[in-house]
């Protein structure tokens, strides 16, 4: 039975979309014989400026089917979508592309299933939202294959079962990518929040087909490459969160590039007790005093100003409107604990985002969740909201907290460009490289030779 089954798997390329099993027999060669003839679309290149990728604009979509990489990993409860707002931000997209005659047929993870079908982790759920979000029916499709996705209607859109449901997705087996590539013509990653992880469905099928960026993956890029790409000075950074530990690798490549480094947070406790400054019992990972003062010895040959609280509001417990008082940086009680920063620094730190060109902002500057502790975050990011708004600040902010803490300051919609990418956001701060990105420049790269 075993030599049966291995001479089997010679045969077939497998690849699991729910319950599929993809059987070909002569499909890898006819699949190159189409990567062949779709080598002419790569002398379409349109001139792209400083870009190093391709957009949707680059690309001729007449009659293609287009796989589109989309993020719509979005909360859910008792069945129903309970957050669309990453299902509304890839509209444009799916539009753009069909006002080019193409036909999207989208490619999406969904939760942590693991490598297995799960049916708790079904895309099938999304597509009330998706079709509310579009106005317009949605194809749902478990086992996709070429011929479903030719005979579909010109204008369908259609969504395919959760990628993740293969353990082939996250290994990028060639396989996979090779599968996925038979499916379409032309390539489209608008999922910027899945570009670090290099799986089939982000980086391996990007290398496989003419490729491009969608509409916000387009808009983050641009977005990030002001900020820290090809900035205007001066540039200030605003660190924040609780450990220091956790953003070692992004206030390392900060230091090369800002003009002004803002820390708070529980971040800034370790920094102050490094400098001598007593903390009472606020977090602080006072084991990496030595790594904080390397930090800012750093910082000072860089010519980066850091910047750390002048004071702070301290209460004893964590607790929403508990008993709090302000006082001067190095006068924090034995029995108490930082939560925020206080007025002066919050003067400090907004003077120092008026004077600068561009603003790069991941962390909250105290414990926001919970008044009264939430006012040094709230105050610096209105003013950082009042500055871009004048034109004379260009203002990049993300992650997973701080967007929560600008939602709740009120201005998330009046800074330049808010990232929900999380984990791609802050890779791309530590200066990594991403792989989802970096197969659309190999593409753009190909196309241009």
């Amino acid at each position: 039975m075993l030599q049966t089954l291995a001479l089997g798997l010679m045969a077939v390329c497998v690849l699991s979309f729910g319950y599929i099993l993809w059987r070909s027999s002569g499909k890898l060669d006819a699949l190159s014989d189409r990567l062949d003839a779709r080598k002419q679309d790569y002398i379409r290149l349109q001139a792209r400026g400083d870009r190093m990728f391709n957009t949707l604009d680059d690309m001729d979509l007449s009659g293609k089917i287009v796989l589109t990489r989309v993020d719509i990993n979005v909360p859910v409860d008792g069945g129903k979508v309970t957050d669309a707002t990453r299902i509304e931000r890839i509209v444009p997209t799916i539009k753009d592309i069909q006002a080019k005659g193409g036909k999207p047929v989208l490619l999406a993870h969904f939760g942590r299933p693991k490598g297995e079908p799960k049916p708790e982790f079904s895309l099938r759920v999304t597509v009330p939202a998706l079709e509310a979000a579009l106005g317009q029916d949605i194809t749902f499709i478990e086992r996709p294959d070429r011929a479903t996705l030719d005979g579909a209607p010109d204008d369908a859109v259609i969504l395919v079962e959760n990628t993740r449901f293969s353990s082939m997705e996250e290994k990028n087996d060639p396989k996979m990518a090779q599968f996925l590539a038979s499916l379409g013509d032309v390539y489209c990653n608008d999922a910027f929040s899945a570009a670090h992880r290099a799986h089939a469905s982000t980086e391996g099928v990007a290398r496989l087909l003419p490729a491009c960026a969608g509409r916000l993956m387009e808009a983050e890029l641009n977005a990030l490459g002001k900020a820290l790409g090809n900035p205007a000075h001066p540039l200030v950074a605003v660190v924040g969160g609780a450990k220091v530990s956790t953003k070692l690798d992004l206030l390392s490549n900060l230091l090369a590039k800002v003009d002004h480094l803002i820390i708070g947070g529980g971040m800034a406790n370790t920094f102050l007790a490094a400098k001598g400054v007593e903390v009472g019992k606020s977090l602080a990972e006072h084991d990496l005093a030595d790594t904080a003062r390397e930090i800012m010895d750093k910082a000072a040959s860089e010519n980066c100003t850091i910047h750390l609280p002048l004071d702070v509001v301290v209460a004893q417990e964590f607790a929403a409107n508990a008993w709090s008082k302000t006082v001067p940086v190095d006068q924090c009680p034995p029995d108490a604990m930082i939560l925020d920063a206080g007025p002066e620094t919050v003067a400090n730190v907004i003077a120092t985002i008026e004077s600068s060109k561009t603003l790069v902002w991941n962390g909250p500057l105290g414990a926001f969740e919970i008044t009264p502790f939430d006012a040094a975050t709230v105050a610096a990011a209105q003013g950082a909201a009042k500055a871009t708004k004048s034109g004379r600040l260009l203002s990049v902010a993300g992650g997973g907290d701080t967007v929560a803490a600008l939602n709740h300051a009120g201005v998330a919609s009046d800074f330049t460009y808010v990232s929900t990418a999380g984990g791609a956001f802050l890779e791309w701060l530590e200066g990594k490289t991403l792989p989802g990105v970096a197969a659309l420049e190999a593409a753009a790269q190909t196309k241009q030779e």
